[in-house]
């Protein structure tokens, strides 16, 4: 009877305290799509039916009306912002009131993950955010060009070596080359090491930075599963990270440190940088501004908060976990970019034709010689990575978390009350959404690039295009990213004709297997030597 009693209780408490979580939205005339216990709207992802971006796209359309609408993950409720106004009130204007992202980790279990700039909030965020903002002006990144090069001919060699070695085109899966062109990339600018992972395929750098950034569905549970129990997962000691790899790259950081300081090494990467940063040596250079658009239309521009001067001391685990950040953000989002578009261009062989003829073009004036200006003056290269950026942007959407209680006005036009967002609550704006709503983009599915020519671009608010993110919180390596896509899409594109095979995936579909946008299937495209 005692027994029976007690689980009567249980129940009755768990059944009260799921209809209190689960009416949040209702009761304040938020819409919302209806919920299973424990499990919120999480189902369809869980059950692998679809991925992330399209569950996010599904929800973002049942509600064309709404300025924001309600979702659950697990018992967490996470507001989605359809509105562009209010978008732009908490990314820009009213800042002050989601200055975090959501954590993913306790940086005491897992540092690595916990310490690094995407991660850090409120004051220490900006600290860093001011610390490592000087290092990612266009200044020091046409710096890394010779870097970029380098990777990319040592990627081009090893696609001439397999044509010669069968007589005719080839079938490559183009997510594992261009996550190994920029896997060489990322060694050399970030770590100042010689890599070749085209020609040696079991590379340890390599194997460790696929194991790092390759977000799979173990990953994503644990990122919803720390958002709405994060007392558990800490209790639990669950990371991202293998204690394994987490141990190579602090090794690799620091000993690359040590052995620079010891011998007096100086080289122009993010190594480097981030020895001068420790030192308070990293500085905003005053002569040479950098504009909005330098590096192509999706460049984002640092806010005053990055521009600010910080005196904060930084440990050696803070600097490594800026290390690993910039090569996990290098290596697979960076990968995604360029998989996608090259998926494009096979898929319309009269916007490569274009582009193939503006490369060439500018290749026979230049004497071959690359270089930054030579790369950000190609204005049919920017309108094609722009369009890739819009349709398959790397980061399908961005969270901010209520630091204190915020007004978000009105759900819809029919409600008369306003709804509070409190401190902690999470909001989620669906760029993935966004970027093919046809509101804004007509035929939003379409690629093409003529969206951004000079006689168009100016049609787009800026507002409906993040593919960087918005205000102060915006990626700090937009630069870098979209230099090394272009480079990159430059030297195949030189080289090769890109076109369709029996395995590529038309229509395209993405795979529910990772949290990061990928085809079913994967990325296979047929390569030829270019005529």
């Amino acid at each position: 009877m005692l027994f029976l009693i007690w689980t009567v209780v249980l129940f009755a408490t768990l059944y009260l305290y799921l209809r209190r979580v689960y009416t949040k939205f209702s009761a304040s005339g938020v819409k919302n799509l209806p919920t299973i216990p424990l499990l919120g709207n999480l189902l369809p992802i869980l059950l692998r039916r679809r991925h992330l971006a399209e569950d996010m796209d599904f929800y973002y359309n049942q509600f064309p009306d709404e300025r924001f609408v309600g979702r659950f993950e697990f018992v967490n409720p996470i507001v989605m912002v359809r509105d562009l106004d209010l978008i732009k009130r908490i990314t820009i204007k009213d800042f002050e009131y989601f200055l975090d992202h959501r954590g993913f980790t306790d940086e005491k279990v897992e540092p690595l993950f916990g310490r690094n700039l995407f991660s850090l909030k409120g004051d220490e965020w900006k600290d860093m955010r001011s610390t490592l903002s000087p290092a990612f002006t266009s200044s020091k990144i046409r710096l890394m060009v010779p870097f970029m090069e380098e990777a990319g001919n040592q990627m081009i060699a090893a696609l001439m070596k397999k044509t010669a070695e069968t007589g005719g085109p080839i079938q490559v899966e183009c997510k594992d080359l261009t996550s190994r062109y920029a896997n060489d990339v990322i060694a050399s600018c970030a770590f100042g090491l010689k890599v070749d992972s085209h020609l040696d395929a079991n590379s340890t750098f390599y194997e460790k930075g696929k194991t790092a950034s390759s977000f799979k569905m173990r990953q994503m549970l644990m990122f919803f599963a720390y958002s709405a129990f994060p007392s558990i997962v800490k209790r639990l000691k669950l990371t991202l990270f293998s204690k394994d790899t987490t141990n190579f790259f602090i090794s690799l950081v620091l000993d690359t440190m040590k052995n620079r300081e010891e011998n007096n090494i100086i080289r122009p990467d993010m190594i480097h940088l981030l020895m001068e940063a420790k030192k308070g040596h990293l500085k905003h250079d005053e002569t040479t501004k950098d504009k909005v658009g330098d590096t192509g239309f999706a460049t984002v521009e640092e806010s005053a908060v990055g521009k600010k001067s910080s005196h904060r001391e930084w440990s050696d685990t803070d600097l490594v976990a800026q290390a690993v950040l910039f090569f996990i953000g290098g290596f697979e989002t960076i990968s995604i970019g360029m998989s996608f578009t090259l998926y494009e261009l096979a898929l319309h062989p009269e916007v490569q034709e274009r582009l193939a003829q503006e490369i060439k073009e500018t290749h026979s004036k230049s004497e071959g010689k690359l270089d930054f200006d030579l790369i950000q003056n190609m204005q049919y290269l920017d309108m094609v990575i722009s369009e890739v950026l819009r349709l398959w942007p790397p980061g399908i959407l961005l969270d901010r978390i209520c630091c204190k209680d915020y007004n978000m006005g009105k759900p819809n036009k029919y409600e008369k009350r306003d709804f509070i967002l409190r401190k902690g609550d999470l909001i989620a704006i669906p760029v993935f959404s966004i970027h093919r709503d046809a509101k804004y983009f007509p035929e939003p599915e379409k690629f093409n690039p003529e969206r951004f020519s000079d006689e168009n671009k100016h049609l787009i608010n800026s507002m409906t295009y993040m593919p960087f993110g918005f205000g102060p919180r915006n990626c700090i390596g937009s630069r870098f990213a979209l230099l090394e896509l272009k480079m990159l899409i430059y030297q195949i594109i030189l080289h090769m004709e890109v076109s369709p095979c029996e395995k590529t995936c038309i229509p395209s579909k993405l795979s529910v297997e990772s949290v990061n946008l990928r085809l079913v299937g994967d990325h296979w495209l047929n390569f030829k030597i270019r005529q």
